[in-house]
């Protein structure tokens, strides 16, 4: 193993560990601002569809949304109330139920942003 550290990522009791500082991500405090914010993308928010892995039900996702996880999260929530379906923000993505990538295109152009259908 590279730097002698050991390779725990998760433990039952505390859940993920963070690898630098190995504490818990809750309270990690070696990455801060870093995890607070994602990795830069290219400037394109990227709208596709997927049914792989989810028994054949259809989910729209966003990817490349430049925003922290809260702020994400707020956006998802608006997203699910113009679509009127359900859905979650995770892993800085945000996946709506169902089919509803010319509405939120639409929506993000709307405020901005520079969106591309991906996939299909």
């Amino acid at each position: 193993m590279k730097g002698g550290r050991g390779g725990l990522v998760y433990s039952t009791e505390h859940g993920r560990i963070c690898p630098t500082c190995r504490r818990p991500v809750a309270a990690c405090t070696c990455r801060g601002a870093a995890a607070s914010m994602p990795a830069s993308s290219d400037g394109l928010v990227r709208v596709s569809r997927e049914t792989g892995g989810r028994g054949g039900k259809t989910v729209t996702v966003v990817r490349g949304v430049p925003l922290a996880a809260d702020a994400l999260a707020a956006l998802a929530k608006s997203l699910k109330a113009a679509c009127g379906t359900g859905g979650t923000a995770k892993d800085g993505a945000i996946e709506l139920q169902g089919d509803h990538r010319d509405a939120v295109i639409a929506r993000l152009e709307r405020d901005g942003w520079r969106v591309k259908r991906a996939g299909g």
